[in-house]
This record gives C-alpha cells, structure tokens and sequence, in this order.
C-alpha cells in the first residue's frame, strides 16, 4: 500500500515576494491581488493580514479600507508555479523518487520505501516542515495512504503535520468539510444547500442519486480519497535528467526477470552517463505496475560512479521490495544526481601501498537508511560544542585543526550535565563533584583553562566566560568540567558546575 505525503504551502505567494525582497518588514500586512476585469480580489494574504480579519477571496476595496498601511501587490500566477516547480525539483532530489506539483499551492510524493532513508516517518515529515520553514516558506504536511486523504488533511487543520497510520484513511477523514474532496466550487455550494456538511455524510449517500444530478465527478473523487480508485501520481522529470526506459509487450513479475532488466537498465545509463563525463550520485528505479500504480526504490552512493556492476547489486539487493501485483509494464530508471566523473590512473603497487576503497560500505550502510552517515570535522571556534561540524563520508579535508596546546576529551558530551561540586572560588579546582547521582572525590586537576564567548555571533556572550578543569578521581577516571563565569562577577556566567567531557 502507497503512502502519500502531501506538502501545503498556504502563503506561497506572499512567502516568495518576501524572499524576493528581503527588505519588507515582517511587521507589513501584505496581500496579493489578482483581477477578472475591472474586479479585484484578495487571493493570497501573509500571516499579519490574516491575524487582521483579512481574508482569501475578499474585495480588494474592503482589504484596504479595513487595515491602514496595507501593502497590496499584484498576483503573478506564473511566478508562483515556477517557484512550486523549483520546490518540487528539490523535494525529489531530497525525498523521493515519485514527487509532483499538486497546483496551485502543493507538493504531493509517493514515499513507500523511500521514508526509511529519513529515520522513519515521523523524522521525514517533521524534517520536511522544518526545511521549509527554514526557507521562509509556510508549510503544512500530512501523510496518509492516498492521495486525496493526504491533501485534504494537510489543508484543513492547523497543525504543521499530521500521520494517519495505515488502514485508517475512512475514520481520519469522515468529518472533513465537503471543500476538502477537490469538488469544483458550484457542487460544493449545492451539496451544502441539500444538507451535506461532511465527507462522512456524503460517503453514507447513495451514489446513483448523487451521479444523476452532479456527474461523475463525486463519486470519483470519493473513491479516490477512501483508496477505492487509483490516483497515480506522475511525477516531475526535468530536461536534463538522465534517464532510460524498459516498456513490456507482455507485463513481467518474477524477481528473476526483474532482476534481469534492471541490469539491462543500469548497464544503459552507464552509458548515457559515460557520454556526458557524469557519475551518478542518487538513482531511481520507478516501476510502473499494469494496475495504473507505481512502486519505486532509490539508491545513493558517497562518490560519483559508473561501475555496472556495483550499482546493479545496489539494485538487486532490494528488488524483494517489489510488489509486481498483476504485472509490472515498464521500468525506468534516472539518475537524479549526477556529478562530474574524471578517471583517474591508479598508482602501481610497486610505487605506493594501495588505499582501502570504504566507499562500497557507506553506500551500502547509507541505503538501509535509518540513520545518517557522517564524518566529523573541526570547526575554527574556541567553545567547544561549536568546534565540530558533520561532513560527508567523502568530503575532502577541510584544513582546519583542534588547538593542540590544551588537552581535549575523547569524548564530548552532545550538551554539557549540570553536577553538584565543592569548590573554592574563584580559582581552585573542585574537591569533588556528584555527577549523575554519583558523588566522585577529586585527587587530581589542572586548569584552569579559561574560554571566552564569541561576542561578535552573540551580544548576550560579551562578558561570558568558562573556566574549564581536567580532574581526576580516586578511581583513576579522568573529567572534562568547567564553571560558568569567572566565580567573582555574576555578568560572566551563573558560577554553576557542568560536566563536558570524558577522556579515555
């Protein structure tokens, strides 16, 4: 069963003209108008007009004479799609292999096998929102198992995200408003006025009566919703895609067939991409079943690459996933990320020993997904919880090195633990200290090593200070532990104990 993720962008249009122009205050109502002839209307409005009683569909006369200094820009339809476009194009090098633009203020993807590579669904969704936000755009998102349950539930709630578990599609929608099923405005309006009010209502009606008065479309876009009717989802491919296709004359199924055309498929786009001087990066096999659904599975590797063989068992170790149902017609396969590939002369062993390739590893580590694949790096910056950074498995060095004149832990807690200690300030080491409900004697310590705040990232750090100790205990375990502030003045610091780090 699919699982599909629909992304609601409910302030697109004014999100884009204020990235556009940084300049505009937060602070400024802005709406966007857009025109049928010599009527003008609200069709788009930020957060601050909305919290002032303006409202989508509104006169444009009645928007401005309500709030004073209202900033009124016209609506550029086409603008706002390429920017929906651009949206969608990244969300499927991130996210999926089948991923559309749901216009005119939606993404909608198809993440079956594909959310284990974001640590699930819950991280996925909450990570997707967040990314979002962190681009200035709004954005809401629910998942669910079709693609009409998915969009109606992402645009009638409030909430930044929403998950309905498998199976449970009809009782999660059952008391969503009749606007929700994608029904054009006049049958909306009519079935309002015959006392319809809920999805729910209009599912327990007899749909003969309702076919002969409105048409088709109803009970179509009911079946769609429940998961009674296949929504097939096509998703974008831009111009310069790699990417190659298998159709079938006669729908195959058997793993082993499977298997043999997507060796045929890899050994294709190799050479597509051997022509462009391209290695792929994150590849997508989308399989195309004969009951009009789709199944796809991705693989990404560390480095760019072209080796047949080695993208071929990427494939082939996951091809189980595949439920061919009553037969699969067409496979396809692209490169979504390709980067340039330049061949390199290996060294002769007779010169140089030969360094072990781990790049096979992460890719394989990195396609069972789950968690995020990583190397930490140093970072030029005296506070130690900044001073490290995660970079690719394969990144290159990046030069910079951890200050070698004091002692560092071999481990650094992800945030400092507050600890009881006995001390005599300003300058003396603790006598000793509890630590997790352990209280440890001190018999040895050095320090203090004093670390200033980076006052010009933060004003609140312009006197702040940190005296850090290396102690260790009567049991031979040596600490990382410092006092916030200088133990004389209350402006450097709380004068509060934590522990940072352990050494081995």
């Amino acid at each position: 069963m699919a699982r599909v993720v629909s992304v609601f962008l409910p302030t697109l249009p004014t999100d884009r003209i204020r990235r556009a122009d940084p300049s505009l205050s937060l602070d400024t109502p802005l709406v966007v108008i857009a025109r049928s002839g010599s009527k003008r209307w609200v069709a788009a409005a930020d957060r601050a007009a909305l919290k002032l009683g303006l409202r989508v569909g509104m006169p444009a006369a009645k928007a401005q004479a309500l709030v004073q200094g209202l900033m009124m820009i016209d609506a550029d339809p086409a603008a706002d799609l390429a920017t929906l476009e651009r949206l969608t194009l990244w969300a499927l090098s991130q996210y999926s292999p089948v991923v559309a633009i749901d216009p005119p203020d939606g993404i909608v993807m198809d993440t079956e096998g594909a959310d284990h590579l974001q640590g699930g669904e819950d991280l996925m969704l909450s990570g997707l929102v967040n990314r979002f936000r962190g681009r200035g755009l709004a954005a809401r998102a629910a998942i669910a198992d079709t693609w009409g349950s998915a969009h109606a539930l992402a645009r009638s709630t409030d909430r930044e995200t929403i998950i309905i578990p498998r199976g449970e599609t009809a009782k999660a929608v059952n008391r969503l408003p009749l606007s929700s099923l994608r029904l054009p405005a006049e049958i909306v309006g009519s079935l309002r006025t015959l006392g319809f009010a809920t999805v729910g209502d209009l599912a327990a009606t007899p749909r003969a009566p309702l076919t002969l008065r409105f048409g088709p479309e109803v009970g179509r876009r009911l079946d769609q919703m429940f998961g009674r009717l296949a929504e097939p989802i096509n998703p974008i491919r831009p111009d310069h895609l790699v990417e190659v296709h298998k159709s079938f004359a006669e729908p195959i199924g058997a793993p082993e067939t499977i298997a043999k055309y997507v060796s045929r498929l890899v050994r294709q786009l190799c050479l597509e991409l051997e022509k462009r001087g391209l290695g792929v990066r994150r590849a997508d096999l989308i399989v195309h079943r004969v009951d009009n659904t789709i199944q796809s599975l991705r693989a990404g590797t560390a480095k760019p690459v072209r080796d047949i063989a080695w993208l071929t068992k990427l494939f082939r170790d996951r091809i189980e996933k595949i439920e061919p149902g009553f037969g699969i017609e067409k496979l396809s396969l692209t490169a979504i990320i390709a980067e340039p590939l330049v061949e390199v002369q290996s060294a002769s062993s007779l010169i140089e020993e030969k360094v072990t390739d781990v790049t096979p590893l992460i890719d394989v580590l990195g396609n069972r997904g789950g968690q995020r694949i990583f190397r930490v790096a140093p970072v030029a910056s005296d506070v130690p919880e900044r001073s490290v950074q995660r970079i690719a498995p394969t990144a290159d060095e990046i030069g910079a090195t951890w200050p070698l004149h004091w002692p560092r832990p071999s481990r650094l807690l992800a945030h400092p633990e507050a600890i009881e200690v006995i001390a005599l300030l300003p300058d003396h080491p603790p006598v000793s200290f509890t630590w997790r409900g352990k209280r440890r004697r001190v018999k040895r310590a050095d320090g203090p090593e004093r670390i200033f705040g980076e006052w010009w990232q933060r004003s609140s750090e312009w006197v702040a200070v940190r005296d850090y100790f290396v102690v260790e205990d009567d049991a031979g375990e040596r600490f990382w532990i410092f006092r916030s502030g200088d133990g004389v003045d209350a402006d450097t610091g709380s004068h509060k104990w934590f522990l940072h780090g352990v050494f081995a």
